[in-house]
């Protein structure tokens, strides 16, 4: 993959749509993105008989996909029936809805509380998930394994009446797990090849081209300065991602100060400027798919950059500047991360926008991995995050030196001077609870799914797997944490074939979004692991049927240049 900064990809241009003019090539749909979006979409569109071009503005397919463990959840998916277990849509509906919209959820509604158009989103996510799966494994080109044991990240809630197996894996990912978005993207890419998608990287799309009030094209820049004009005579479909690496989007429409997290680093927002200027309306703009991230990787720009999905360890905990334990280190990660944001109104302050991963020396032996964005790293990993010392004072100061470097991209967090005193009354307090088995004041390891992401973890028993008494003596170790995005989740409004809509709520002829370049029907909730895989899979199907069905455009010719 490529950085923002690499000579190959060009530079952003003016988003403004473009007439239709001279025209360098001509197909029926234009795919945008080769990632976990556009890969499906242009698969199922050439499946669907259309010529197909995909452009991507990387050195190579796979954006954020590629980096991710790419789970996907599928409602009522095949193996769930197959085993006779009843995933009904009504189920569904109140688990996604109850979460995404927990002010509006209403049981006795309808429409459960919410808009009818967010509630017939949700509606089709169930209807076409697992169609888009089986047809993706009955083409060769994502042949998936079933996760029976995988829970969701609420399956203690009532309204969760499947909490159990609706995650697929690939085949032939590992079994951590982990490595599934190569394996995912390498299938996908195989068969697109196999199958006559056109695929062209180190291409920027810049704009729209439009004829009538019509998308018809794309032009795009190549990383050679050449502008490309691309006619669609049946639609253009946007995969591009979030705006996770465009710090003006993020600082104006994010609620909370997010760091860029691990998105690839190509995801800049392409899609909105490019849908605005075309007359689209935004939604969702103030959310992200979160997880806590190493700050320095962060700040650093690492390409290599993984979420902290997983926190692994029991001989561990998470303290602020004050040395204060303030959250449950093994919530799902995108709630662990919203605690980085919490506000001190008296202080005026994000007193946990840094926080400090502490763990000894039983966490450093028995569970060191850097699978799931893990920090605890193995001997031969990168470990240059890691700060250690002997004794907690020691530890501190070498800490606050650490602090010191990224102070620019903080607002100057630095530790609180009594920081060694407070950690070493947190640790106490921590080894309480541990002993006993019950965490009273954060409530670890309660949860089901805080027991799948505890990792691994050293020999003995301990009345709560999650939780062992931190050594009384050193050697101790430390990394810095902050809240980031896995990728952002706002953009144009779609409908449910994921055609862009304008401010009256009509599609914008030939123009489609999918993915996390376009409103997320989850709003601010993350319902499982997978949770946004799956449904992109679900809405790629939906938009390659509809855009197949576009009426071709007549002048598809006319305007091609020799």
């Amino acid at each position: 993959m490529t950085s923002p900064q690499s000579p190959h990809t060009p530079p952003r241009q003016s988003a403004l749509p473009a007439p239709l003019t001279t025209i360098d090539d001509t197909t029926d749909i234009v795919v945008v993105g080769g990632g976990g979006g556009g890969l499906p979409a242009a698969l199922f569109s050439r499946w669907n008989g259309n010529d197909v071009i995909l452009l991507e503005k990387a050195d190579a397919l796979g954006g954020t996909a590629r980096k991710a463990a790419f789970w996907y959840w599928v409602p009522n998916n095949e193996p769930l029936r197959r085993a006779g277990l009843d995933d009904s849509e009504e189920d569904y509906l109140r688990y996604v809805a109850r979460l995404s919209r927990p002010t509006m959820y209403d049981p006795a509604s309808p429409s459960l509380g919410l808009p009818d158009d967010e509630y017939a989103a949700l509606r089709a996510i169930y209807e076409s998930a697992s169609p888009a799966a089986e047809l993706l494994a009955a083409r060769g080109a994502l042949p998936y394994r079933h996760v029976p044991d995988a829970v969701d990240y609420w399956s203690h809630l009532p309204e969760d009446r499947t909490p159990r197996g609706r995650v697929l894996i690939h085949e032939d990912a590992k079994d951590t797990m982990a490595d599934g978005g190569t394996q995912s993207i390498r299938s996908m890419t195989e068969v697109a090849v196999r199958d006559g998608v056109d695929i062209r990287t180190r291409h920027r799309v810049q704009r729209l081209i439009r004829d009538d009030g019509r998308v018809v094209g794309v032009e795009a820049s190549t990383a050679d300065g050449h502008t490309v004009r691309l006619l669609a005579r049946k639609a253009v479909i946007f995969a591009t991602g979030g705006f996770s690496h465009d710090p003006e989007l993020r600082r104006n429409y994010l609620s909370v100060p997010l760091f860029a997290g691990c998105a690839a680093p190509t995801n800049e927002g392409d899609f909105v400027p490019i849908s605005t200027g075309a007359g689209a309306q935004l939604r969702n703009m103030n959310y992200a798919w979160m997880c806590p991230v190493s700050l320095e990787k962060s700040v650093n720009k690492s390409p290599n950059l993984i979420g902290s999905f997983c926190v692994a360890g029991d001989s561990t905990l998470f303290v602020n500047k004050y040395g204060q334990r303030t959250m449950n280190e093994k919530l799902p990660y995108n709630e662990l991360a919203q605690e980085f944001f919490t506000w001190d109104a008296q202080k005026a302050e994000y007193p946990n926008l840094v926080m400090i991963q502490i763990w000894d020396e039983r966490s450093h032996t028995h569970s060191a991995d850097t699978e799931y964005g893990r920090l605890i790293p193995p001997p031969g990993a990168d470990h240059s995050h890691v700060i250690s010392a002997d004794t907690l004072g020691d530890l501190a100061a070498r800490i606050d030196e650490r602090l010191r470097r990224y102070r620019g991209a903080t607002g100057g967090v630095g530790l609180d001077t009594d920081f060694v005193p407070t950690l070493q009354s947190s640790i106490d307090r921590f080894n309480d609870f541990a002993r006993g088995g019950v965490d009273e004041d954060f409530h670890r390891g309660e949860k089901p799914v805080q027991l799948m992401f505890n990792g691994a973890i050293g020999p003995g028993t301990s009345p709560n797997p999650t939780m062992h008494p931190i050594a009384d003596q050193g050697p101790y170790y430390a990394a810095l944490l902050t809240g980031g995005t896995l990728d952002t989740k706002g953009g144009p409004k779609t409908n449910t074939d994921a055609q862009v809509l304008d401010d009256r709520n009509d599609p914008i002829p030939g123009l489609y979004g999918v993915g996390n370049c376009v409103a997320s029907p989850s709003a601010g909730s993350y319902w499982a692991g997978g949770a946004t895989l799956g449904p992109i899979i679900a809405f790629a199907y939906r938009a390659a049927n509809r855009a197949s069905a576009e009426p071709v455009l007549e002048s598809a010719t006319a305007s091609t240049s020799a």
